[in-house]
């Protein structure tokens, strides 16, 4: 089993969905974390049950949009522990508001504040991680299954997600030589805050009950059910762990076979 102790891992959007699970995983596999979200008191929620648990954590507001926080957190992270050993870029988002229009209505502000978080956020990401990272190092992005196929309506949210696809498999190119790997996830139809939106509905528990035909982002899944956050948590625990110490440079879909 794959393991995390003593690691320094550093995980945004920790304060719900996929991160949050992660962040539980990782605490319980012996990893020292350094936890980010933009929900200052999810995130002061999170970070108390695993300082309950005797976890070494520290939690950080963060704004990735910001390259100067950015790099104002791994600095925090570096001088809290001394390192930092893997990083789970997870933070991310659909769109500006409720409502998912073709490309012709698409507003500038919607374009901007999409590609602003997923692609420019994970842009400062990386490049503060990697400034600090030693030999053995390993990051996980969060991708989607949208950034592998386009979807209607999702054109700015799936143009973002290419393109996590695109800096991970270059960064991976760049820095395998120094021994860090860089690898990405792309999640399908999971059970998180994100998927409520997507389906016109805040409250998770009311998508299991959603009409098959009023699911129209996705098609038949063969697994015929939403993922858990906690599964695709265990695939970053993996690749963040020295299990997966001969990948780098992948995309691992988990998504039920929704795009086999």
């Amino acid at each position: 089993m794959a393991s995390l102790q003593g690691k320094v891992i550093a995980i945004t959007g920790a304060a719900s969905g996929i991160g949050l699970a992660l962040a539980h995983l990782a605490g319980a596999q012996g990893a020292k974390l350094a936890l980010a979200d933009i929900q200052i008191e999810p995130l002061q929620t999170v970070v108390a049950e695993l300082k309950a648990a005797n976890i070494d954590v520290i939690g950080t507001p963060l704004n990735v949009t910001s390259n100067q926080a950015v790099d104002d957190w791994i600095a925090a992270t570096i001088h809290h522990f001394g390192r930092v050993d893997g990083a789970a870029n997870i933070a991310g988002v659909t769109t500006k508001e409720a409502k998912y229009p073709f490309l012709a209505d698409v507003s500038n502000e919607e374009w901007e504040f999409v590609m602003g978080i997923n692609t420019t956020g994970l842009f400062y990401l990386l490049r503060a991680q990697v400034r600090v990272m030693k030999n053995g190092a390993s990051i996980v992005n969060a991708s989607s299954g949208t950034g592998l196929v386009g979807r209607p309506g999702m054109a700015a949210y799936s143009a973002s997600k290419h393109a996590v696809i695109g800096l991970t498999k270059s960064v991976a190119k760049e820095y395998g030589p120094k021994g860090i790997r860089v690898n990405a996830v792309a999640p399908g139809p999971i059970k998180t805050p994100m998927l409520s939106r997507v389906y016109g509905d805040t409250k998770e528990e009311n998508i299991e009950s959603t009409p098959k035909e009023d699911l129209k982002p996705m098609s038949a899944i063969p697994l015929a059910r939403f993922g858990e956050a906690s599964e695709v948590a265990k695939l970053f625990a993996f690749l963040l762990s020295d299990d997966s110490s001969y990948i780098t440079g992948s995309v691992h879909r988990v998504d039920g076979g929704a795009l086999s």
